[in-house]
């Protein structure tokens, strides 16, 4: 194998490969040599088929893999000989008649084109300070929460008189839109709740006064962010007929209710909800801390960053904006602006991105961070979990696609990296009320970060 460096400007490299005709053909004789004692053919003893007719019947597939092979081989090889650590995956272009190389009549020539990670010197690390909010879990919380779930989980009874806010209402109805029904329009013993606020807005409003045994015509609109695009802003009529109108049980939770539950008191139900409360506190205080380190080393860092791998992320973000667009979501703070003033804007994100990227990767390294394949294989047995009585489909999705692994391991690499730094830098926990700790309030770096995995 021949190497020749052609290229070489900023992080980018381009190498002339050239694997000369001869030594592929001595791959070639020596892997029909391998195959000669097993290759049966009519007219031929067992073992005994001249390597003149395997050449000549499978010869050019037997090539056509070994060219395969040698790319591959060859690759390594080279980024192996330069000292290279590609910053993305390497393209190759391939510069010879396949036909022609497959005859053995001409060289193999490629060219290897990739970029190369940039040299990155981290700062002090132990020099950088952050602030973790904090929120201690107030009693008044979890009586909150105790409601909210006494309302979700509360027991229902017969109601004579009619429905009233609060009251759970039995219906058919058949929506139609100028005349005509429409999918997913019809249904037969739905139950409504009353002031759920769960189905279109002005439905469950014009049930209230109705009487089991009553028909009416609701009028509603869809929404304009409906998420079935084409019924999109509609007005539709919904012939309903009310089955059965129920109330809710009156009296506050007690230990009974709590059984009801599968819990063994109410006390214990109060524990389990604080408990989540104070999980769901830890997280975001997590997530902000996380924040606040991203900033922090977003801008105490400035190195060269890969073309290539800048506009992958750049494209991957702006398809995402495109669909958000076309859906009707699209960010608040971007409504209005230009596309040109976007890409600007998404593209110091897509920068952003990769900095903090292949940051955390240097750190990692240097510092020796790993993911075990138990961790690996944790985490898809997570996810297999949502998929009840599909678990062996999604093992074996995993197994024969080592991308979707590599996708697993990525954020559990990248959380783990985290959990190093937060260790390592200066953290001065601050003790907030909670509305402070769920705070959308700083504008700027959330923009940065609303498209990042944290």
């Amino acid at each position: 194998m021949q190497l020749t460096e052609r290229r070489s400007e900023g992080l980018l490299r381009v190498y002339d490969v050239l694997v000369p005709a001869a030594e592929l053909q001595a791959q070639l004789n020596a892997k029909i040599e391998e195959v000669r004692p097993r290759v049966r053919i009519n007219g031929f003893r067992p073992g005994k088929v001249p390597a003149s007719h395997i050449r000549k019947v499978y010869g050019p597939s037997m090539m056509q893999d070994i060219i395969n092979e040698t790319v591959q081989k060859s690759t390594k090889e080279s980024l192996e000989k330069v000292n290279a650590r590609p910053a993305s995956e390497p393209s190759l272009d391939l510069k010879s008649d396949i036909n022609q190389v497959v005859a053995g009549q001409s060289d193999l020539q490629f060219e290897l084109s990739l970029e190369i990670m940039p040299q990155i010197d981290p700062v002090d690390l132990k020099a950088i300070s952050i602030v973790r909010p904090t929120a201690p879990v107030a009693d008044e919380q979890v009586e909150e929460a105790l409601g909210e779930l006494a309302k979700q989980s509360r027991a229902y009874e017969d109601k004579s008189g009619p429905a009233a806010d609060g009251d759970a209402v039995t219906i058919d109805f058949i929506g139609r839109i100028d005349g005509e029904p429409f999918d997913g329009g019809t249904a037969q013993d739905s139950q409504v709740v009353i002031g759920s606020n769960q189905f279109i807005p002005g439905f469950e409003s014009q049930l209230v006064g109705a009487k089991a045994g009553d028909e009416r015509t609701l009028k509603v609109t869809f929404p304009t962010d409906y998420p079935v695009s084409s019924l999109q802003g509609k007005a539709a009529e919904f012939e309903t007929k009310i089955k059965l109108v129920r109330e809710p049980k009156q009296g506050a939770p007690d230990d009974g209710w709590a059984k009801e539950l599968g819990f063994d008191s109410l006390k214990a139900v109060k524990d389990a909800l604080r408990q989540r409360i104070d999980s769901d506190h830890a997280q975001q205080s997590r997530t902000k801390a996380k924040r606040a380190l991203f900033d922090q080393l977003d801008a105490a860092h400035d190195f060269e960053l890969p073309p290539r791998m800048v506009e992958a992320e750049f494209s991957q973000i702006w398809r995402q904006i495109e669909a958000d667009r076309a859906a009707g979501r699209l960010d608040a703070s971007d409504a209005g602006k230009s596309d040109d003033e976007l890409k600007a804007e998404y593209r110091e994100i897509a920068e952003r991105r990769v900095r903090l990227g292949l940051l955390l990767a240097d750190i990692g390294q240097k510092h020796r961070v790993e993911v075990s394949d138990e961790e690996v294989a944790r985490a898809i047995s997570a996810q297999a979990r949502n998929f009840p009585g599909q678990e062996r489909q999604i093992f074996e999705m995993y197994r024969r696609n080592p991308a979707m692994v590599a996708n697993v391991r990525a954020p559990l690499y990248e959380e783990k990296v985290v959990d190093y730094l937060l260790e390592l830098i200066q953290v001065r926990n601050e003790s907030v009320t909670r509305e402070a700790l769920f705070a959308e309030d700083d504008l700027p770096s959330l923009r940065k970060t609303k498209t990042e995995r944290a």
